[in-house]
This record gives structure tokens, sequence and C-alpha cells, in this order.
């Protein structure tokens, strides 16, 4: 059991280090400095940034516990989003640096209207804040149950405290620190998960070769699910993934913002390409964490939590030893931070351009309203996080992705007609298309199991949803004079 002098040393050390990257990096930083990062990154420094953005608290926890029930499965979504990380550098890439964007929503004004573009910049904002604060909600439980539970602290007020850390870190050099904070916090994020890996192995007393055997052997390692009617079959899942990678990081401005702020458009496919090796690998680091997890507790007959996100947490503060619960609150509060700080940044850039025009203001103002903006989404966080504690008793990666196959459907429909057609649409009817078609799809989601013959549509909704928008694109629209 881990003290609580040294729960708060190892979080003393750890922010302090954020503190001091931030200042180096927000020293003369402006508004541009914060949204863009003056477009001088480094292309390897935002391709490893971004592993720990992309993973986020939900996969070092959520991912190796639904192992129990989902076995390798979310591999073949991995697959997936393998495949949509290339049809990013070569289909979407290209047109945010020829148009120069900062906010990539502004491509759907350029293109469809200006409410096609505020409603793509809403579906966006609505999507990374829910999706966002569970993310952050794992990082404050783990806290809760490392420290704050042992003084009696509400949780509440560990949200609280959670939410003023990220703060105070990205108010002022925004995206230019959050490239930096984000490649320190991914070192520690991989480094927790394979250190987990070898003190599990030790525990259970085997070797390299045979701790691989033992999991390849075990029901918990099946990738592959050939059941047309399994909401896991690898057909739909792997396509479900090519979708989801190309809404969630092609259609997202958090990952696209940092994309942004490489130097030139050859210089981002290279942090692409390594950042979408890298994560695949990754991935499945977890999925084989989340394996050993299982296998460790039915070795030594231990209950297993109700909740299978409890489940690494509970092991690594009361069964690994000190180091284990060391490097796993390293790595909880590393993965949780990169994306948070990542998302938090990201929304504040996109309200900020897309609906306060900030560009056209003055410098002062820009900063005022930035800043205003930035504390507004953290309010936002904060009460969310509350309310999904309240309710939600569900695995968070399943809750994630869920939801953002109804969010990100109208986002999808949207980019593709601007890119695929060159119809031109009834503007003010754009909105009402892109609210319509994600409640149709989760009236299918509910209704297809009773005439299907027992099929469960699974993560592949997101495209139908974007092929419904499409759709009603379509409908109202006319070809281009």
């Amino acid at each position: 059991m881990m003290s609580p002098i040294l729960i708060v040393s190892v979080i003393a050390i750890y922010f302090g280090i954020l503190f001091f990257i931030a200042y180096l990096t927000s020293r003369k930083a402006d508004t541009d400095s914060f949204f863009s990062g003056n477009r001088e990154s480094a292309w390897y420094l935002v391709a490893f940034g971004m592993i720990g953005t992309s993973l986020s608290g939900v996969t070092f926890i959520s991912v190796p516990g639904a192992v129990g029930k989902m076995s390798f499965s979310y591999f073949q979504i991995v697959i997936g989003y393998l495949i949509g990380y290339f049809i990013i550098q070569y289909l979407l890439m290209p047109i945010y640096y020829k148009l120069e964007l900062v906010s990539i929503y502004t491509y759907l004004e350029k293109r469809l209207g200006k409410y096609s573009y505020k409603i793509g910049a809403f579906f966006f904002l609505l999507s990374r804040t829910i999706g966002s604060s569970l993310r952050l909600y794992l990082a404050a439980s783990v806290l809760q149950i490392f420290l704050f539970d042992r003084f009696q602290v509400p949780f509440a007020v560990t949200v609280g405290i959670t939410l003023l850390l990220i703060w105070s870190y990205t108010f002022k050099g925004g995206v230019k620190t959050i490239v930096w904070t984000d490649s320190f916090q991914t070192i520690f994020l991989i480094s927790s998960v394979c250190i987990c890996v070898g003190i599990i192995t030790q525990k259970m007393n085997l070797g390299f070769t045979e701790m691989i055997s033992t999991v390849w052997q075990s029901p918990k390692s099946q990738i592959f699910f050939l059941n047309v009617n399994d909401d896991k079959f690898f057909l739909k899942q792997i396509v479900a993934g090519i979708f989801l990678a190309v809404c969630m990081t092609g259609l997202d401005q958090d990952l696209m913002q940092k994309n942004l702020t490489c130097k030139s458009l050859p210089e981002a496919r290279k942090n692409m390409l390594w950042f979408s090796l890298i994560y695949t690998f990754v991935n499945f680091i977890f999925l084989w964490l989340g394996a050993l997890l299982y296998l460790y507790s039915e070795s030594k007959g231990l209950a297993l939590p109700a909740k299978s996100d409890d489940l690494f947490p509970m092991l690594a503060l009361n069964e690994f030893g000190i180091l284990a619960g060391i490097f796993f609150l390293l790595g909880i509060i590393a993965s949780s931070y990169a994306s948070s700080d990542s998302a938090l940044t990201a929304l504040t850039t996109s309200f900020c351009i897309d609906f306060l025009d900030v560009q056209n203001k003055k410098e002062e103002e820009r900063k005022r309203l930035k800043t205003y903006t930035h504390v507004g989404f953290s309010l936002l966080f904060f009460v969310i996080i509350l309310i999904f504690r309240e309710f939600s008793d569900q695995s968070l990666i399943g809750t994630v992705l869920k939801m953002a196959s109804y969010t990100y459907g109208p986002l999808l429909g949207l980019f593709a007609f601007g890119i695929f057609t060159s119809r031109q649409v009834k503007d003010k009817l754009v909105p009402l298309i892109c609210i319509i078609s994600p409640f149709l799809c989760w009236t299918l989601v509910n209704t297809t199991p009773f005439w299907l013959g027992g099929y469960k549509f699974g993560f592949e909704i997101l495209i139908f949803n974007g092929a419904l928008t499409f759709a009603g694109l379509l409908i109202i629209s006319k070809k281009k004079v």
C-alpha cells in the first residue's frame, strides 16, 4: 500500500516538471502560439506526443478491463484505425495545408456555407467535450482511490483540483506547450504499461516465453470473431475502425491542431505515419496487459470487481507492490492529462475561431476571449464528470466509442459531401439534416434486433450515420452553377 506522502511526492514532482515545460514553452506566447504553435513544431515531437493524446486514460484502464468480455476483439478496430490513418495522410491533410487552416471546420464554410460550418464545429464541440470529460473522469477516480479517499475528500473537490492543474499549465502556451508536455507524458504512459506487464509476469512466476505462450493459449487472446450477428464481427469492426480513425482523428480539431503545427505537409505526413505504427503496437500491449490481469486474478482466486474498469486499479493498488503502484499512478495521470489538456486547448481554439471569430479582433480582445473560453470549458468538464459518476456503470471505452458514432457521423457526412461532390447545398437546411441523422441512427440501433434476425449494430453505426447525413445533403442540394 502506497503511503499518502509517497503519492503526493510523486504527483508533485510530476506536475513540477509539467509546469517547468509550460514555463519554457509559453514565454512570449501570444494567441497565435496558443492556437497554431506558430507552425514550428518538429514532426517527430508531434508524432510521439499524439500517442498520449490518442490513448488517454480510457485506453490505459478500460481497454485492459474490457478484455474480460471482449477478449482481443478491440484489436480488430485498431487494424481499422491503421488503415484510416493512411486515408487521413493522403486525403484530408493536403486540404488542410493547402487552405492553411487553423480550425479545420472553416473548410466547411469555404465549401458549403456558414450554417454547415457552424453545425460541423458544434458537433466537434459536443463530442470532444463529453468524450474528454469521460476520459478525465478516470484520472480523477484514480486519484480519489489512491489518495483523497484516505482523507475523506469529496470527489467533486478531486475533480476541481484535477481541472485546476490542467488549466494552470495550458492557459498561456496552448498547443505550443501541449506538443511538449504530451511528449513528456507519453514517455510515462508507455513505460508504465511495459513495467506493469513485467511485474505481473514476475508475480506469476513466468519467464518471457512462458508468459507469451500462456496468453496466446488463453481464450482471452482471441482477436477475430466470425459470427456475422455478433457485434464483434471482424469485418464490421475493422470497417468501423477505419471510419472512427478518419472521424476521431482526421475530422477532429484536437488531433489535427497538432498536425497543423508542423512546418509542412511532408513533415505532417511523416508524423502521421510513425504515430500510426507506434499507436498500433502500444494498443496491442494494452490488450496483452488486460489478458495478464485476468489470468493473474484467476490464478490467485481473486474476485473480479463489478466494473471491469476497476480491475487494473484494484490489482495495481493491492497486489503488485509499490513500484507497480507508482507506475500505474504515473501512467493513468500521463494518459488522462495528455488527452484532456490537449482537448481543452482544442475546444478553446475551435470555439474562439469558429464562434467568436477572434482572428478578426485585436490581440488584447483575443486574449480575453481565449481566457474566458478556457475557463468555461473547464467548468463544463467539471459538471459532466460529476453527472457521469452519478448515473453510469458502463465500461468507458464502449461509452466513448458509442458516443462518437453518433456525434461524428454528421461530420463524416459533411466532409465527404464537400470533398467527393461539387454540388451546392441549401445551407440553412444543413443543421436540420445533421440533427435528424443521429436520431434516426439511435432508433435503428434499438429496433434492428427485432426485424433483422438478431443483427446488432456496433460501432459501424457511425458509417450509416455519415451515409444518412450525406443522403440528406444530396436531397437539399443542386448542381453548382
